[in-house]
């Protein structure tokens, strides 16, 4: 796996580096060897460590953030490596076809922490609505407006199709998709 830094707020030393990458590698199994792992950390107002880990390999996109208070940066790590081996085991099933199948051991009772594989995914409804052409600043305060977390449109611009959304951290977020041809 390679592994790719970038720090907000906050300089990195080698320790929590290589604490990092050893706590991450736990994951290569599942993967194959051209995956990459990139690795953000920040540290936020009150003192609060922030760590974000997205891995890209086989296809699939795994992304976890998580935070620790007074400075816990190891702590932070932990809990995000353990939120994606959770992910990966809760949809082992589906991600065996993407990433390496024989990362998989055989069903086994699990010692560190206990994950049920979801069979499938149940859809318990189904909402139709017209998607509007707006700018995003008219979605954000329609998404306000509904008091919702996310809200699509399409973009009064270009006629693609857009996601706004607040973020956990504060503000707001846009997702902007290209059309396939």
């Amino acid at each position: 796996m390679k592994y790719t830094y970038a720090c907000k707020k906050v300089s990195l030393n080698d320790s929590i580096k290589d604490y990092a990458e050893k706590k991450i590698s736990k994951l290569d199994k599942y993967f194959r060897e051209d995956t990459t792992a990139a690795v953000t950390f920040a540290v936020e107002k009150d003192h609060l460590c922030t760590v974000e880990i997205t891995i890209r390999g086989g296809g699939t996109l795994l992304r976890a953030q998580t935070e620790a208070p007074d400075g816990d940066m190891r702590g932070a790590i932990d809990a995000a490596v353990g939120y994606i081996e959770r992910q990966i085991l809760k949809n082992k099933t589906r991600l065996s076809k993407r990433l390496r199948s024989e990362g998989f051991p055989p069903p086994a009772p699990a010692d560190d922490f206990e994950v049920a594989e979801e069979k499938e995914f149940n859809i318990v409804r189904t909402k139709r609505f017209s998607v509007k052409p707006m700018s995003p600043e008219e979605a954000i305060l329609q998404m306000n407006l509904l008091n919702h977390d996310f809200f699509v449109f399409r973009s009064s611009e270009d006629d693609s199709l857009c996601i706004v959304y607040q973020r956990k951290n504060g503000g707001y977020g846009l997702i902007v998709t290209d059309e396939e041809e």
